[in-house]
C-alpha cells in the first residue's frame, strides 16, 4: 500500500525542498487555486505547480492529482484522488494520513474532527517529524476529507519556526470540496 504512495510523496517533497533552497522571502501572496481535476479549491501562498502520479493506496490503483507550492521552506500541497466506491473512502483517508506521517518519520501531536464548508467532516492532524538526508525537524499540519467520488488532502510541512499558526489556519481553513 504505502510503497508507491511513499515514493511519490518523498520524491515530491524532495523536489519542493530543492526548489526552496532558492526561496528567500516569506511573502504570503494568497490566491485561490481550483483543481483542474477535482471539485476542490484551497488558498495557496504562491504560484503553484501541478503533478499527477499513479499510486497504490491500500490495494487500490489510483491517480493522485497534486498542486503544490513553497514559501520560505514551507511546502503547501493539495492532493486528490477519485475512488468511485464510497465505502473505500475511510480506508483511503486513513492510508493517506498514515503515509504522510510516515513520510516525515513523524508522530501525531494532535488530531481532531473539523467541519468544512457544506457540512463536510474532515480529519485534521498536526505531526512533528524529520525529513531529508539532513534529518531536518519539521512540522506537518493536514486535513483529509472526501465528497462524492473524491478523496482529498491539504498538507503543509516545513520548519516549525517558518509556519506561523495563522498561516496554517489560513491554508487548512480554505479547503473547500464542491
Amino acid at each position: 500500500m504505502h510503497s508507491s504512495f511513499t515514493f511519490f510523496w518523498r520524491n515530491f517533497i524532495a523536489i519542493i525542498l530543492l526548489l526552496s533552497v532558492s526561496a528567500c522571502s516569506p511573502h504570503w501572496n494568497w490566491r485561490e487555486i481550483r483543481s483542474d481535476d477535482a471539485p476542490v479549491s484551497v488558498l495557496l501562498p504562491a504560484k503553484p505547480s501541478s503533478h499527477t502520479g499513479d499510486i497504490d493506496l491500500n490495494g487500490n490503483k489510483v491517480t493522485m492529482f497534486m498542486t503544490a507550492t513553497e514559501v520560505n521552506g514551507v511546502n503547501f500541497a493539495m492532493g486528490s484522488i477519485a475512488i468511485d466506491d464510497p465505502t473505500k473512502h475511510a480506508d483511503a483517508l486513513l492510508a493517506m494520513q498514515t503515509a504522510m506521517v510516515r513520510n516525515i518519520n513523524g508522530e501525531i501531536r494532535t488530531q481532531k474532527t473539523v467541519k468544512l464548508e457544506g457540512g463536510i467532516t474532515a480529519n485534521e492532524i498536526m505531526a512533528s517529524g524529520r525529513i531529508g538526508n539532513a534529518n531536518m525537524p519539521v512540522l506537518m499540519a493536514a486535513r483529509f476529507a472526501s465528497k462524492g467520488k473524491w478523496v482529498v488532502q491539504a498538507v503543509v510541512v516545513g520548519p516549525e519556526k517558518n509556519m506561523p499558526q495563522e498561516v496554517i489556519e489560513t491554508f487548512l481553513g480554505s479547503l473547500i470540496l464542491r
